[in-house]
C-alpha cells in the first residue's frame, strides 16, 4: 500500500519501512532476522548480478507476501540452484528499487498505476511478470457472531445504530473503526466523514497489533468493526462478515478526500526488473510462472503465523506436500 501521495494501490497496507537483507547462504533474512540493511542506502549485493545464479526478491511485511517469497526462494535455491537474497521494503520504495535493479522481482503488488506509468510504460525499466493467482480485497468487517445476531449491521446505512456498542475508550465517544498502522493508506477517514458516520478511525499500530486486538475482542465475544483484507489467514481463526459499503465504480476513489465507495477487488500481480526479465534465465522464467491460489497461500501463511514455523520451514513443508502444484512452474 502506498503512502497517501501514492494512494492508487487498492491494497492500502503499506507497512513500516523496515529493510532487511539476507546473508549470502540463501537465508531468508527479511523473514528470519539473519541480517538487516537500509535499502535507502544499500542495495543487495546480488541484485542484477551479471552471469551469477543469484536472485533478490522484494518482500512485504504482511504474512501472505512472506509466504510467496518463502516458497519462491525455497524452490529457486533447492530446485534451480540459485542463491536468494530477500529485502523487506515498503511498496512504493520497492518499485524504485526494482527499477534501479536493487531488487529483481516483486511477487505481490496490489496495484500502483502511477508507478506502472512511470517505470513500465515510459522508462521500461520494469516488466510485468503476470498475475500471482490471488485476488485481493479490502473492506470493513464485523465478527460473524455479531452479524448473525444483528443482520442489518452488514449494511453501512445501519452502522450508526450500533455505534454505542462499538464504542471503545480510544474512539472519543463514537463507534470505533479499527485500522492497522498510521502508515497504511486507507480511505477510512474519508469514508467515515463522507458517509456521515458516528465513528472514529482508531489505529492499532501494526498488522500484528490489529490481529491481537481482533482476537481479544473475539475471545471476549465483543462486537467490533475493523478494516481488514482478503486473502488473510485470520479469517480461519476469527470468522468475519463484510459490511456492504456503497458500490465501487471505476474512478470513485480518484479523489482521496471525496471517497464514498467500497474498495475494489484487485488481481495481485508480479513485476520484474526489465534487465532481469530479459536475461535472468531459469530464475526469471520460474518467477513469471509462479502462480498459486488463495488457499495455497493461506496454507503457508498459517504455518508461519499460527504454527510459528520459520518461513523457510513453512516453505519446505508446503513444497513437500504440493509437488503437483509447483512442478509446472519449473518447466
Amino acid at each position: 500500500m502506498p503512502d497517501r501521495q501514492q494512494r492508487r494501490s487498492p491494497r492500502r497496507r503499506t507497512l513500516t519501512a523496515v529493510t532487511a537483507v539476507a546473508t549470502a547462504a540463501g537465508c531468508l533474512a527479511a523473514l528470519t532476522g539473519c541480517g538487516a540493511a537500509d535499502m535507502t542506502r544499500q542495495s543487495s549485493p546480488y541484485a542484477a548480478a551479471q552471469d551469477a545464479r543469484t536472485v533478490t526478491l522484494s518482500v512485504q511485511s504482511w504474512v501472505g507476501a512472506q509466504a510467496n517469497t518463502a516458497v519462491a526462494a525455497y524452490l529457486l535455491e533447492h530446485e534451480l540452484g540459485y542463491r536468494v537474497d530477500t529485502v523487506q521494503v515498503d511498496e512504493v520504495p520497492a518499485w524504485d528499487a526494482l527499477s534501479q535493479g536493487r531488487v529483481d522481482a516483486i511477487l505481490e503488488d496490489w496495484g500502483h498505476p502511477e508507478q506502472e506509468e512511470r517505470y513500465v510504460a515510459k522508462k521500461k525499466t520494469i516488466t510485468p511478470g503476470g498475475e500471482l493467482g490471488v485476488t485481493g480485497h479490502i473492506g470493513w468487517f464485523v465478527p460473524t457472531y455479531f452479524a448473525e445476531a444483528h443482520p442489518d449491521v452488514t449494511d453501512w446505512k445501519n452502522l450508526d445504530k450500533y455505534a454505542d456498542q462499538l464504542r471503545t475508550p480510544e474512539s472519543r465517544g463514537k463507534g470505533q473503526l479499527l485500522d492497522g498502522s498510521p502508515s497504511y493508506v486507507t480511505n477510512d477517514k474519508a469514508l467515515v466523514k463522507n458517509l456521515d458516520l458516528d465513528f472514529d478511525v482508531v489505529f492499532a499500530g501494526s498488522e500484528a497489533a490489529q490481529i491481537t486486538q481482533i482476537r481479544q475482542f473475539a475471545k471476549e465475544g465483543k462486537p467490533f468493526l475493523t478494516y481488514w483484507y482478503k486473502p488473510q489467514w485470520l479469517f480461519e481463526r476469527v470468522p468475519m462478515t463484510e459490511v456492504k459499503l456503497p458500490e465501487y465504480k471505476e474512478g470513485c476513489d480518484a479523489d482521496p478526500e471525496a471517497v464514498a465507495c467500497a474498495y475494489p477487488h484487485t488481481p495481485l500481480r508480479k513485476f520484474l526488473n526489465t534487465r532481469f526479465a530479459d536475461s535472468g534465465g531459469e530464475a526469471a522464467a520460474f518467477l513469471k510462472a509462479f502462480h498459486w491460489n488463495t488457499e495455497e497461500q493461506n496454507e503457508v501463511s498459517l504455518m508461519i503465523a499460527e504454527e510459528k514455523m520459520s518461513p523457510q520451514e513453512a516453505a519446505r513443508t508446503w513444497v513437500e506436500r504440493n509437488r503437483d502444484v509447483w512442478e509446472p512452474w519449473l518447466r
